[in-house]
């Protein structure tokens, strides 16, 4: 009896402070979201350039050469990419801002059509909704883009200046070189499964941006790039960021022609885009990348969100594909990594091989 005190006792114990540790964590988490949303950025922009560097050691250029035009290149792309947002997100929030009055005055008339409880139910809708301050807040966090992007640039830096050594660190670490080995081996398969997605998601989120640019281009519509590139952007949100791409698109044009009609016709043609391209051929070409669980993804997607932000909504894939396969390496923690995946076999790649 004594015995089985002790055990429970004991599991009380590892229970209370895994709370206390979760709970620390999620202080830092929070406290610490800029300088860590920026490293996370900073992980990923070197995890897809550090092969390029390696295929320029390939063909004989220096290391400290490739080092230099990579890092050259990416700060011209960040800072090229941070401002563009800035500036489309700006245009929209001034354009929709300036429009506001005739949408109003469109769903007014709209409601008196629908009659009186329909009127009421609507102003009472649209009375809980501070759009402006939405559109404001969003234009408040653009600007940090360019802030964000000058550290996320040092970090790259950084790491390109520790790759080489980064090997033998773990090697040090780990006493072992098998158990080395095999951290590097696990951290090369993040890396490579997470390039993939990335490079698979941002060729349909440019298909998609395209097909709104054209339809809005067709329509003789204000702002197609604008809507086009927030499209683009908000794509990589899964799930959530469709949706939202398309009410901004429906909220853009029925502030710029105040016809429902056109509004309805316009609406559908970018809705139809979305559905088709995000149920029929974003899982034909990532159903193999990932083998996520869709709905660990709608989790995964909550939690950073509710701790990181938007931005955390962008991690959140990525940050749950590294849980899933290092969760896989460690034995009490595989069943978290089953439930992550897909088919409950998280070591599994694209090819059908299997990773011990």
């Amino acid at each position: 009896m004594d015995g089985h005190d002790s055990q429970l006792s004991e599991r009380l114990r590892t229970g209370f402070l895994g709370v206390i540790a979760f709970g620390l964590i999620l202080f830092l988490l929070v406290q610490a979201r800029f300088i860590l949303i920026c490293l996370a950025f900073a992980i990923i922009i070197f995890s897809l350039t550090s092969d390029a560097i390696s295929a320029f050691a390939r063909l004989r250029v220096p290391n400290w050469l490739a080092t230099a035009l990579a890092l050259i290149a990416i700060a011209i792309g960040l800072l090229w990419a941070a401002t563009a947002v800035v500036a489309q997100v700006n245009e929209v929030v001034s354009t929709a801002i300036a429009y506001a009055d005739r949408a109003q005055a469109v769903l007014s008339n709209l409601s008196q059509r629908w009659g009186p409880r329909a009127q009421e139910a609507l102003s009472t809708f649209m009375g809980s909704i501070d759009v402006a301050g939405w559109l404001r807040s969003a234009a408040a966090q653009a600007s940090n883009l360019i802030s964000g992007s000058v550290l996320i640039l040092t970090f790259v830096g950084f790491m390109f200046s520790e790759r080489l050594c980064f090997p033998l660190k773990v090697e040090r670490l780990t006493g072992d070189p098998g158990r080395a080995r095999q951290a590097l081996g696990t951290i090369h398969v993040i890396m490579r499964r997470v390039n993939r997605y990335l490079v698979v998601k941002t060729g349909i989120s440019a298909v998609t941006a395209a097909l709104i640019w054209a339809i809005f281009r067709l329509a003789g519509l204000e702002l197609a790039g604008a809507v086009a590139m927030l499209t683009f952007i908000l794509n990589f949100i899964p799930t959530l960021g469709s949706i939202v791409a398309t009410v901004i698109a429906v909220a853009m044009v029925l502030a710029q022609t105040g016809d429902p009609t056109g509004t309805l016709i316009v609406g559908g043609m970018a809705t139809a885009v979305h559905f088709v391209i995000g149920n029929i051929l974003e899982p034909m070409l990532l159903g193999q990348t990932l083998r996520l669980s869709s709905f660990g993804i709608i989790l995964s997607l909550a939690f950073w969100g509710a701790v990181w932000g938007i931005a955390g909504t962008f991690l959140a894939v990525p940050i749950m594909v590294a849980m899933m396969i290092v969760c896989a390496q460690i034995p009490w923690l595989r069943p978290v990594a089953i439930l992550l995946s897909q088919e409950g076999i998280p070591e599994q790649e694209p090819s059908g091989r299997l990773r011990r």
